[in-house]
């Protein structure tokens, strides 16, 4: 099952239509209770994400499920055009006056920056410290390049998590990150897709079979 899909803005235009395409995402898989509160906790997050990214972002956010041996898998998709114009790209680029990246601060944050760097045409500037950051914590969820099914690369919040676990205390940040994210920890993972011609993020959800 996939819903309609909701164009969704900067200025959270297009909120109350999510919500309510959440809310009969879950009244037609007969999912209720717990469950149900976290497909909408879920989805909240999802679209309070890419408030502020920049001026005229628009993005395209849908639910769609799958019915696997073990449950229900329930994802939360949101696809960005990689449109943004040369102004769009000085504002993503902008580094605070500290010098560190304060927009990429929690979990969230971070899959935000990556949005907000990936839907740019390229750098007309050399590289700086808030594409190396991206970069450290993407090379921290992406087991390789690109996917096995497409040529996309895909960054996974299971793959992260192995990581950042191995590293033990290096990670202790990252690890208290993940610890205060809603998102984190009630979806069973959360992928990040660069396509060549949008980012895509897709969070998921496993309702067990009982339920």
């Amino acid at each position: 099952m996939k819903t309609d899909v909701i164009k969704i803005y900067s200025d959270l235009s297009g909120h109350e239509a999510a919500m309510e395409a959440a809310e009969k995402f879950s009244n037609y898989n007969n999912i209720s209770g717990k469950s149900a509160l976290h497909i909408r906790l879920l989805t909240e997050e999802t679209i309070s994400m890419v408030h502020g990214i920049f001026d005229g972002f628009e993005g395209k956010l849908w639910l769609e499920s799958e019915k696997t041996e073990k449950g229900r898998i329930c994802r939360i998709c949101i696809s960005v055009p990689k449109t943004a114009d040369v102004e769009q790209e000085l504002q993503l680029m902008d580094i605070s006056s500290s010098g560190k990246n304060q927009s990429a601060k929690g979990f969230m944050g971070k899959i935000r920056e990556v949005v907000r760097l990936t839907i740019q045409p390229p750098p007309q500037k050399p590289l700086n410290s808030k594409v190396e950051l991206a970069d450290v914590w993407w090379n921290r969820g992406s087991g390789s390049s690109l996917s096995e099914n497409t040529s996309a690369a895909v960054w996974s919040l299971q793959k992260y998590r192995e990581n950042i676990a191995a590293d033990g205390e290096t990670a202790s940040e990252e690890w208290d990150e993940l610890e205060k994210s809603i998102v984190a920890k009630l979806s069973d993972d959360v992928k990040v897709w660069l396509k060549s011609s949008s980012t895509d993020v897709v969070i998921e959800k496993l309702i067990p079979s009982e339920e």
